[in-house]
């Protein structure tokens, strides 16, 4: 016995009219990757970085200056954010209290303060972005200063492309002279020395105004206090030296900008937390010969694949400092040379 009736047709017909296709539960149009031009976003300078919200300063300089927070848009969730960046936000960009804005893209940037994990990772953990000075603080004395340190703090800021300086703190503990020989040979660095009693506040200042500069250094040298000098309401937290150990307790945990306002003009100073170490695994060496360029020129004579070390055979330059062709201070500026290319080497 069939289920079918008699007045069933075994030869029904349908054409495309008589099919019904359930709409698309989530949306009625096809996904794309095309993503929204945001022709109405504004750039806002990155001041710090919280949990994944952000800082901004939108309008920099403008009468509409102001400050807003703000979060990640979900096609830069790989693309990482950083102090000094100039980011597009959209959104609520009002900085109202409960508002919270959007940033979707970032402008190219014009420098990179990196650095790795060892010298063997070549993955760059970026920690400032636009930034075209680097100010390495270290104490003459408790703790005692660590020239190597200071050397691949040189090394990433040469790679950089950034503009050296070098305060010296604690001065009245210790006397810094023999410290400083050791950067004879790099014209570029500027350095300052700083007591309790004097503190440059008005030269390093100067040096601020027009610039953003990054404050690098080992914890307990006194940056946070030197920061709080030349930004009087930067409220930076102070630490101490432990006795024992030698070592200064972090009182920054993350980079944060700071106006810095004096009276040759406005500035940026960038604070970092303090570092125990720099790796250099991602740093090119040839950027290093490039900030000599006196050594640079000289070196375009050197056999292919010179490291510039004192065992480098044939070297170009050795022989250039041994004729006296590089004047009194070519000694000098090789063996500062040669410490940072030994540092990267090691």
């Amino acid at each position: 016995m069939s289920w079918l009736s008699d007045d069933d047709d075994d030869d029904l017909e349908f054409d495309e009219a008589d099919i019904r296709v359930r709409p698309n539960p989530k949306a009625n149009r096809p996904r794309t990757k095309r993503r929204p031009a945001h022709a109405d976003a504004q750039v806002a300078r990155v001041l710090g970085v919280d949990r994944g919200r952000y800082t901004v300063l939108v309008d920099e300089d403008g009468p509409n200056e102001r400050q807003i927070l703000a979060s990640r848009a979900r096609e830069l969730r790989k693309q990482p954010i950083v102090n000094g960046d100039r980011a597009r936000v959209v959104g609520d960009t009002s900085g109202d209290d409960g508002t919270l804005a959007r940033i979707v893209g970032i402008e190219e940037r014009t420098s990179l303060l990196r650095r790795s994990a060892d010298d063997t990772d070549h993955i760059e953990r970026i920690i400032v972005a636009n930034a075209d000075q680097l100010l390495i603080v270290v104490a003459a004395a408790d703790p005692e200063p660590r020239p190597r340190l200071v050397d691949r703090y040189l090394i990433a800021a040469l790679d950089a492309g950034m503009h050296p300086m070098l305060v010296v703190t604690k001065t009245d503990l210790a006397d810094p002279t023999a410290f400083l020989a050791h950067f004879e040979g790099l014209d570029d660095l500027e350095v300052f020395t700083s007591g309790r009693d004097a503190m440059p506040v008005d030269v390093i200042g100067a040096r601020l105004a027009g610039h953003s500069t990054v404050f690098v250094g080992h914890s307990g040298v006194g940056k946070s206090t030197l920061v709080n000098a030349l930004v009087p309401d930067a409220l930076r937290a102070i630490g101490h030296v432990n006795e024992v150990t030698g070592r200064g307790r972090h009182t920054s945990s993350s980079a944060v900008s700071l106006r810095y306002a004096g009276e040759d003009g406005r500035g940026w100073v960038i604070d970092t937390p303090g570092v125990r170490s720099f790796g250099l695994g991602h740093v090119d060496p040839a950027n290093i010969l490039r900030a000599y360029t006196d050594l640079a020129a000289v070196a375009e004579e050197c056999p292919r694949g010179c490291t510039h070390l004192p065992d480098a055979p044939d070297c170009a330059i050795a022989e250039a400092v041994a004729e006296g062709r590089l004047g009194e201070r070519g000694a000098a500026r090789l063996d500062s040379l040669q410490r940072l290319l030994a540092t990267f080497a090691a």
